[in-house]
């Protein structure tokens, strides 16, 4: 079983949806079954179907997150010197050289990437594009969307 990286705030916010996932969804689902259920004939009862439905896919999730968790390699940067260099948890601040954008991005695991909240996941091009790099560095990252040319303007262990 391989270790997966996971950043505080990322193991945090699992920890809270298998609670939600468990105390919350699951009682709602099981009334749903019994409500469904206390409606007669099941095979063609479309809502004990659905809550079924629902109830496979809750537990599947609760199975995902308890065996991140399980595998869960917790990296917390805050507690690591900050020489400027890009590793697994840091948010690095870029200037895209060919549009001037600016934009920042955290290097976080497979199950907290979301790209809408600037999380990316470190395997990603991007991810892999900068990681090992330092402040100041002229990076060329080769993307699915074409080459990208950044410039790492600073580096933060938050």
């Amino acid at each position: 079983m391989d270790k997966e990286p996971i950043t505080l705030d990322g193991l945090n916010k699992l920890k809270k949806e298998l609670i939600f996932l468990k105390e919350k969804k699951r009682p709602e689902i099981v009334a749903a079954i019994a409500e469904a259920r206390s409606h007669g004939d099941l095979k063609e009862n479309a809502e004990y179907h659905a809550a079924k439905e629902e109830q496979s896919h809750n537990e599947g999730r609760i199975t995902e997150i308890n065996d991140v968790i399980a595998r869960a390699n917790v990296i917390d940067v805050t507690k690591l010197n900050n020489d400027g260099k890009v590793i697994f948890g840091s948010t690095v601040f870029l200037e895209n050289l060919d549009s001037g954008e600016k934009i920042n991005y955290k290097i976080v695991g497979k199950d907290e990437a979301d790209l809408k909240q600037k999380l990316i996941y470190f395997q990603s091009p991007i991810g892999k594009g900068l990681i090992g790099r330092n402040k100041n560095d002229l990076v060329e990252i080769h993307t699915p969307a074409g080459i990208k040319n950044f410039e790492i303007k600073d580096v933060k262990y938050i």
